[in-house]
């Protein structure tokens, strides 16, 4: 098992349990169980992304998800590659969605880094490319937590 070198994250189960965790965040994105949200998200998270630093807390980021779902129908994480640590996880991954005017899909290729704490996510830095952009790989992950690949297409 990786290191804890921020001393916070994870009782014993460690790398299982951030695998649980990104296995419900990934639902809360692809199907819509904003149920899952408060079990997934500190009460203060804090992002650093396109929209700036800023902390939301589970209630505002749900909104937030459910307004980003809506405007970018068929969103999907097309994950990479990812590691995982007690306290620290990563991806690489191309966001996917159907622009709702044309029906075509759009992408973005992107990076994001998360910090736990208590068993939920607490900070999280995201960067992305143009729309347009995408990584080059023909396999992604079946699921963002797993090391099985799939065709993209």
């Amino acid at each position: 098992m990786a290191q804890n070198p921020g001393g916070s994250g994870f009782a014993p189960g460690g790398i299982q349990n951030v695998i649980d965790l990104f296995d419900r965040w990934e639902r809360v994105w692809h199907q819509g169980e904003y149920d899952l949200i408060p079990g997934c998200i500190g009460q203060l998270y804090l992002r650093h992304d396109e929209a700036g630093n800023r902390t939301v807390t589970p209630e505002s980021y749900a909104a937030e998800i459910a307004i980003a779902r809506t405007e970018r129908p068929n969103t999907r994480f097309v994950v990479y590659e990812h590691t995982f640590a007690d306290n620290r996880a990563w991806f690489r991954f191309t966001l996917k969605w159907t622009h709702p005017g044309t029906g075509e899909t759009r992408t973005r290729a992107g990076m994001q880094l998360y910090r736990i704490e208590a068993g939920k996510l607490a900070e999280t830095w995201m960067t992305l490319l143009n729309v347009g952009s995408a990584w080059p790989d023909r396999l992604a992950q079946e699921r963002w937590t797993s090391e099985t690949a799939e065709v993209v297409g």
